[in-house]
């Protein structure tokens, strides 16, 4: 088949033995090969992109049903999972690994699947890496026995990923705590830290909820596959405490950075208000001394001026016992 006639939806088509077969299927023998499966054992996986053109006819030729084509090429969703269709549907949401993209902008996953076929749809440019590293594992002869353990694999490997990422900005907040001193330009960098915490949980909350759902519905997962996603499950909940914890802490650390910065605006202040304490006599001094009008005292003697100046000093040294006495200094 050429290029030219390839659908713009296919990602790629692969025919699944158990015995670690792969077989790479083109667009036009996709119906032929789900036929196959009824029979033989192996099943098909479909990766498609979900806002191509041409997405919606790629998966009426292979067979599915209207409502579950409407569900993969939903624009907008958020992590479920449900029966549909004699089958099942699952969103999911991957960290974003795309180049210049924001962890906290995360990529959704849409799948659905049956005993013969499983279907995954990512939309242009939203590639998952978790997706792309169980294709390398498929090619290496590494493939899941059925369709709901290939879910399993991606639901794992999208775990894997978010782990990372909490690994990452946890060791970025270690960072900012063992800091001696925090900078002002700390602060912006514990507001992303805060913002990718909230952002992630967002959908790490509703994803846990997703996958104890998948794990309520009957004939979807047996029961080796139950607990595996029991464990992924509670995976997901510890994310979800983990997000919480990080956005806690990033809150103590831009707390503490602001104390930090309003203790020494206070010392700054404290320091400005002794001197002019100080200085407030003495100018007064200065000025009464300074106007120049007639029967200003001294204006006829010679030490007038070391006289006043032995004054203010004698002034300004009792004041500053005074204030070492009241302990403001």
């Amino acid at each position: 088949m050429h290029a030219a006639s390839t659908p713009q939806a296919l990602l790629w088509a692969y025919l699944l033995s158990p015995n670690g077969e792969t077989k790479t299927i083109e667009a036009k023998a996709i119906p032929d090969a789900l036929a196959q499966c009824s029979f033989s054992g192996e099943y098909l996986w479909l990766h498609v992109q979900s806002d191509a053109e041409d997405a919606g006819t790629l998966l009426q030729s292979s067979g599915l049903h209207q409502t579950v084509i409407d569900s993969l090429l939903a624009l907008e969703t958020r992590p479920r999972a449900m029966t549909l269709h004699q089958g099942t549907l699952v969103y999911l949401r991957g960290i974003n690994k795309n180049p210049d993209a924001d962890p906290e902008d995360m990529v959704s996953l849409r799948t659905w699947y049956n005993k013969n076929i499983i279907v995954s749809a990512r939309r242009k440019n939203r590639r998952l890496a978790s997706i792309q590293n169980l294709r390398d594992e498929i090619a290496s002869a590494q493939v899941p026995i059925s369709p709901s353990a290939l879910l399993l694999n991606m639901i794992t490997k999208v775990a894997d990923t978010i782990l990372d990422t909490v690994d990452e900005m946890d060791e970025s907040l270690v960072g900012f705590e063992t800091r001696e001193q925090l900078r002002k330009e700390d602060r912006q960098n514990l507001s992303i830290v805060r913002r990718q915490a909230a952002s992630i949980r967002r959908y790490l909350a509703p994803q846990r909820d997703a996958l104890d759902a998948l794990l309520r519905l009957p004939d979807a997962l047996s029961q080796n596959q139950s607990f595996e996603l029991r464990e992924q499950t509670d995976r997901m909940s510890r994310y979800v405490e983990d997000m919480d914890l990080l956005r806690e802490r990033a809150i103590v650390l831009q707390d503490e950075l602001r104390n930090r910065i309003a203790e020494q605006q206070g010392v700054r202040m404290y320091v400005l208000s002794m001197v002019t304490a100080i200085f407030l006599p003495l100018s007064f001094l200065t000025g009464v001394f300074g106007m120049n009008v007639g029967g200003l005292p001294g204006t006829e003697s010679a030490n007038a001026f070391l006289y006043l100046m032995l004054g203010m000093g004698a002034l300004s040294i009792c004041m500053l016992v005074a204030m070492l006495w009241k302990r403001w200094l």
